[in-house]
């Protein structure tokens, strides 16, 4: 979100004097557009009470109460449908506030710029967002790696197959916990852990659907290839959408093998379909231009730049048709 925030910023009337954050993923995009410009913030119930959240001492500005203002921004992280963005403007202008407010989002669906003034991207649906992935109503439609994602990975030491290894399958804290039921849970840890780690998730209180593990091989722990077959092709027989792995290159290769995104946990990455070769062929094509031919470089390094400025041009030209 930071990028795009400041994208935003950079597009928005220097007059803006106040920027209100609607609750509660609205403060995060408030919070960054107000370091960004160094402007006060105050949240919705803020503005309508009169009051605004002390700054620190890195504010320079001069609004110290709402006789101050002739501009504000009210923000949310994003609008799908409108109905919040709706509601808020309804309840705002009942107010009969005597400065100006505008409305922006850092994400918009098709349908959601027509709520707002001002946005950074429009992002369509299906989406779900990093800071709500975690409690996102889609992780029933999801396939979920246990370690390095719900808890820590075991430690070379922890991972002796035996007692120390029990014994972090029972204490390991978790990591984080997803406040929707999973679809599945696809680990490596090995079948005759199954009471150890069905016990664990009861004690922290994560919910499944479904817990699939790793049957071991008459030689052990199979190598790093199959745990990527077993997982990839769990994630394959399943209707599940999206699958959340912890190491990016196991990441990479279930996404290659299954055709579908895999999210990597560790990287806060989305890795996609073709994403290897893709990288490979534009990395490929970048050093043999700068190698053999500087100018074509920097003209297609300029040119990646002057995309980048598209949704800003896009929103210039949106504030000038409506005046």
């Amino acid at each position: 979100m930071g990028t795009s925030a400041r994208q935003l910023a950079q597009s928005l009337p220097v007059d803006v004097d106040l920027i209100v954050g609607i609750p509660r993923s609205g403060l995060l995009a408030a919070n960054l557009l107000c370091l960004s410009l160094d402007r006060p913030m105050t949240d919705v119930d803020g503005l309508c009470e009169g009051r605004l959240l002390q700054t620190g001492h890195r504010y320079d500005g001069d609004v110290s109460s709402f006789e101050d203002l002739d501009r504000v921004l009210v923000i949310d992280d994003s609008v799908k449908s409108g109905k919040q963005m709706t509601e808020t403007r309804e309840r705002l202008d009942a107010m009969d506030f005597p400065f100006e407010i505008e409305y922006a989002a850092i994400y918009v669906s098709q349908k959601g710029h027509q709520f707002v003034d001002h946005w950074a991207e429009v992002v369509d649906t299906p989406r779900v967002f990093e800071w709500n992935l975690m409690h996102h109503p889609m992780l029933k439609r999801s396939c979920f790696d246990l370690d390095g994602v719900l808890c820590r990975d075991a430690t070379p030491t922890e991972s002796d197959d035996g007692p120390r290894y029990r014994e972090f399958l029972s204490t390991v804290k978790p990591q984080i916990v997803p406040s929707e039921r999973i679809g599945w849970l696809v680990t490596s840890r090995p079948e005759k852990y199954r009471p150890e780690t069905e016990q664990w998730l009861a004690d922290h209180h994560v919910e499944y659907e479904n817990l699939v593990m790793l049957e071991e091989t008459a030689g052990g722990r199979q190598g790093r290839d199959s745990h990527a077959e077993f997982k990839a092709d769990l994630y394959d027989s399943t209707d599940s959408v999206l699958f959340v792995e912890s190491d990016c290159a196991l990441a990479t290769t279930i996404s290659e093998r299954t055709g579908k995104p895999v999210y990597c946990y560790d990287r806060n990455q989305m890795i996609r379909p073709g994403f290897v070769a893709e990288t490979r062929t534009k990395s490929s094509r970048y050093l043999s231009e700068l190698t053999t031919n500087p100018a074509a470089f920097l003209a297609t390094a300029s040119g990646y730049v002057a995309s980048q400025g598209y949704n800003r041009l896009a929103m210039a030209a949106h504030r000038y048709r409506n005046g």
